[in-house]
């Protein structure tokens, strides 16, 4: 092979890939073995290995991401009216868990060297509505929690963590999940933990804990007394088979993250240099990321129409890939709702509008990486053809 266009995918490469092993599989079985399926003995097992995964004091295990940063949001008093801070750039769970409780996200644009919210537009934004700030890990790239905090603390602002795609991130070794008063969890099937439907709060503060637990079980009380409901509350209990399966995972918790980090290192490599083509913001410093996604970006010079015809021929050739994240204020509902209109979050749009994610899992293999990168050599090719096809980086173990 002296190029990487002459690359042929020899398989359809799916975007994701559960890692569930011999042993998830048999605690599994074993839950189902037993006399209890939801609310037993493995619930506050999974909820204990998650603190400490997240290094709090308290997890909360519930049904989704979603259902988590609602119980957040409501944790913190955000009521009718209420403004949170948030980014556009994120899935859409972000921004919706505060018209729940009929509060308003005030969206603040990113930065474009992290996909994060820009911390530095985030002070003009506050005003006398604002009640809390909620960051988004986005990729598993942590969000400036330092600088975040200290606006948080000079206006009196709860903080809510979107720590969805970044169990296992740190920021000077302190966990992503930790810094806010609380924080959420999710582990869904492309998630670097899966529970196949599963989120956890994580916090702090006994209270936060106390009330989400009681939330996600119908607002029963501390005693958990049947048909006894202290408050409204909701069906976002985790079953005891999904917490198995996420013990299961979290015991290889570093392995898979280490494992996640190889990929993103080999398709840095393949990739790095190839014309047309930005990788993923890196982590530099004190921040060590937790590889959720690999997403890049199309250069400068290319079109929205140009990254989805990209989409395009990379699906021809059974390559699984998608735009990632579309604009949470330029989603249909968001448009009526609140007028919302393009260039309204400029650099959201513009990396919006040029980014794709590519195959990315635990066990994707260094020759699929080079059939990706091949893939989409030949697509924008096909798009500029004059440009100039890279030589193939050196297969190690070729």
């Amino acid at each position: 092979m002296s190029n990487l266009a002459a690359t042929p995918v020899s398989q359809p490469i799916p975007l994701s890939s559960p890692d569930v092993t011999a042993e998830d599989r048999q605690r599994v079985m074993d839950v189902l073995s037993g006399p209890t399926l939801s609310l037993g003995p493995l619930l506050p097992a999974f909820e204990e290995a998650m603190a400490a995964a997240a290094g709090t004091r308290f997890a909360v295990a519930v049904n989704s991401g979603t259902s988590a940063l609602h119980l957040c949001v409501k944790a913190a008093g955000i009521v009718d009216g209420d403004e949170v801070i948030t980014t556009p750039f994120s899935f859409v769970a972000s921004a919706n868990c505060m018209l729940y409780e009929r509060a308003i996200p005030r969206f603040v644009d990113i930065d474009i060297n992290t996909y994060n919210i820009d911390t530095a537009l985030i002070p003009a934004a506050v005003n006398s509505k604002t009640r809390g700030i909620l960051p988004v890990h986005v990729f598993g790239h942590p969000s400036d929690m330092p600088a975040i905090n200290q606006i948080a603390a000079r206006r009196g602002l709860s903080v809510i963590e979107d720590a969805c795609e970044a169990i296992g991130a740190t920021i000077g070794g302190r966990k992503a999940g930790s810094f806010g008063d609380s924080g959420a969890f999710a582990f869904y099937p492309n998630k670097q933990i899966t529970t196949g439907e599963g989120g956890a709060v994580v916090t702090n503060d006994e209270n936060v804990a106390r009330l989400s637990r009681s939330w996600r079980n119908q607002g029963r009380g501390d005693g958990g007394a049947w048909l006894q409901h202290q408050r409204l509350g909701y069906n976002y209990r985790l079953a005891d088979i999904n917490c198995a399966l996420g013990l299961g995972q979290l015991t290889r918790l570093q392995e898979i993250l280490r494992l996640r980090k190889n990929v993103a290192e080999t398709y840095n490599h393949v990739l790095s240099g190839v014309p047309g083509v930005i990788l993923p913001p890196q982590p530099s410093g004190a921040v060590e990321m937790s590889w959720f996604v690999y997403v890049i970006r199309l250069a400068d010079e290319f079109s929205r129409e140009d990254r989805d015809r990209v989409l395009q021929l990379l699906r021809q050739e059974g390559v699984a890939c998608n735009n990632y994240f579309a604009p949470i204020h330029l989603q249909d509902f968001y448009r009526q709702q609140f007028g919302y209109r393009r260039g309204d979050f400029p650099v959201t749009e513009h990396v919006a509008d040029r980014t794709i994610a590519l195959p990315f899992f635990n066990h994707l293999r260094e020759q699929q990486v080079y059939e990706v990168a091949g893939a989409l050599s030949r697509a924008l090719n096909e798009l500029a053809p004059a440009a100039a096809v890279p030589a193939l980086r050196t297969n190690s173990h070729a």
